[in-house]
């Protein structure tokens, strides 16, 4: 029998060639957020992409922060970013590591340049470094201070380190090619002063390696052997080659690029975030409208569905972008076979069965999963009154209604028939009340083979049910807009959130903790709320509706 071929991304296809070259002899992989914000879905793809990878050739994955800008980083985003990695499943072990524990290694590297004469201390302004550096079309001019000597660039140097100079008075430069064709080989700047507090060293340092010497170092120190990123630091690679070529590096890393997850009609970028959240449009980073992982898992996403989506996406190098509702397709496919479906009445109005004893209670054994009988049974509470949806009634009802209306005849799920006798509304016109009649020979599990019935609705016990809150989510973006106005701001989705109250659910909710999710029967998928709900309080988030349009190809 033939084996079937198995398809290798171009990642996987270097990554087996290094291996059979002995380039190197195990692989060694790293995530290395900045913690400036919290992670978004297109994160997860770098995060699983690493640890499979890693997972897959039997090597390490290590976890790192690269936090060498100190003017927009916090330990709240440190947590955030660890919390998130550690629910995607990807496991750094003992391999947690931070750029900032290398901050005297870098520095000795930045040394090690100048003494080889490829770094220089320069003067110049940041203002007349743009204009030195020259045009895609034009090549740049030397800066005056280029030239100066290896003693000076030192003492220089080590005078910014030592706090002699005023924030951008003095920057540390790579000395390469002013007139390369790639602009970030141009003099590059590789050490700036900043007189900022950083989160990890507290104030030992005024001076901070800039992110393109620093990561090299980082994976270099590390053993990393493939140092995955996405398409925009393919230009910067050059640049990555040569610090750890010149730093003289044995078996270097080498950088690989992929390109970008791309959601149409999202919100990502952190500046975009960080103002609904100022602005109070969103409950901060993990409101379930948005799609930082923090919110995803809020809103009740899982981290099977998320791999499930980021295998589904694949790895390219060509940029494309991806509907929002191949990740609901996801989830669906994730929970339907995982979660209990449960009956919530979210527009109750109440059922009255006048025929039905007024003090019995009577319960039913419901399975938790049709198509799961692995998830068991629970018994659900039926009695004299019950609340249904409003929708599941209508006084004049269209051809084809096929639920209450009056003198029609329908099964209440799992329970018995009821026919439709009369109706009560209130002094405005609303329906308060509908009242039934119910037969005892139809109950459910009985084997009754009389009439047929073409309507199932559910409801909950009015006297047993647990009143609750439920939020509807709709895309915080108004999509016939567009995402972004003219001048920059968000066209937002005003009816991004529906909060309704005194929804109802069946009893069985004891024990619910954040997170945990289930199919409310007819009205979609719905996680507990991880922020504002309570034992005495729930809140539900509707993660997604039941059906969707879309269709794998």
């Amino acid at each position: 029998m033939e084996e079937a071929v198995v398809s290798k991304n171009f990642i996987e296809q270097i990554i087996e060639k290094d291996l059979e070259e002995g380039y190197y002899d195990t692989v060694r992989t790293r995530f290395p957020p900045e913690p400036n914000g919290y992670l978004h879905i297109g994160h997860a793809k770098s995060i699983l992409l690493n640890y499979g990878l890693a997972q897959k050739y039997n090597g390490q994955f290590n976890m790192r922060f690269d936090d060498t800008n100190p003017t927009k980083e916090k330990t709240e985003f440190v947590e955030s970013i660890k919390a998130d990695i550690m629910w995607l499943g990807a496991d750094w072990e003992d391999r947690l590591f931070f750029a900032s524990n290398y901050f005297d290694q870098m520095y000795e590297a930045a040394v090690k340049l100048i003494k080889k004469g490829k770094a220089y201390v320069c003067d110049l302004t940041p203002e007349e470094i743009r204009e030195y550096r020259g045009t895609l079309t034009a090549p740049g001019k030397d800066s005056p201070y280029r030239n100066r000597s290896v003693e000076e660039n030192l003492e220089l140097f080590e005078g910014m380190k030592n706090d002699k100079y005023a924030d951008g008075e003095r920057v540390l430069r790579a000395k390469i090619d002013m007139a390369s064709p790639n602009i970030n080989m141009r003099d590059p700047i590789l050490y700036r002063v900043a007189h900022m507090s950083h989160h990890n060293t507290g104030d030992k340092w005024c001076i901070y390696p800039m992110y393109d010497f620093a990561h090299p170092i980082e994976d270099a120190i590390e053993g990393i052997t493939h140092s995955i990123c996405t398409l925009e630091f393919e230009d910067h690679r050059p640049l990555y080659d040569w610090v750890v070529r010149e730093l003289e590096y044995k078996n270097p890393p080498k950088q690989i690029e992929f390109a970008k997850l791309y959601l149409t009609n999202v919100v990502t970028g952190k500046r975009y975030i960080k103002k609904l959240v100022e602005d109070g449009i969103v409950d901060g980073w993990d409101d379930p409208r948005l799609v930082s992982i923090a919110a995803l898992r809020r809103r009740g996403f899982t981290p099977e569905s998320i791999k499930m989506f980021v295998d589904l996406c694949g790895i390219s190098k060509a940029n494309s972008s991806v509907d929002y509702a191949m990740l609901e397709y996801c989830v669906r496919e994730d929970l339907k076979l995982k979660k209990p479906r449960m009956m919530a009445v979210l527009d109750p109005i109440k059922l009255i069965i006048d025929n039905y004893p007024e003090d019995q209670i009577e319960y039913f054994d419901v399975a938790n999963n049709m198509e799961n009988e692995a998830l068991g049974t629970r018994k659900v509470p039926f009695g004299r009154e019950l609340y249904i949806e409003r929708e599941d009634f209508m006084e004049e009802p269209p051809k084809k209604y096929f639920r209450l209306f009056p003198g029609n005849e329908v099964r209440l799920m799992n329970a018995y028939f009821v026919k439709c006798e009369s109706f009560v509304k209130d002094s405005e016109g609303n329906i308060t009340e509908v009242h039934c009649t119910y037969d005892p020979e139809t109950r459910s599990g009985s084997g009754f083979e009389g009439r047929k019935v073409k309507g199932t609705i559910h409801w909950v016990s009015a006297t047993q049910a647990v009143n609750c809150e439920v939020r509807l989510y709709e895309n915080i973006v108004d999509e016939e807009a567009g995402v972004y106005n003219e001048d920059g701001s968000i066209n937002v989705n005003p009816n991004s959130l529906t909060i309704l109250k005194n929804c109802y659910v069946e009893p069985s909710f004891e024990g619910a903790k954040a997170y945990d999710s289930y199919q409310f029967v007819r009205n979609g998928f719905f996680c507990i709320d991880a922020k504002d709900s309570t034992p005495e309080n729930l809140v539900f988030n509707r993660i997604v509706s039941l059906k969707s349009s879309f269709k794998i190809n």
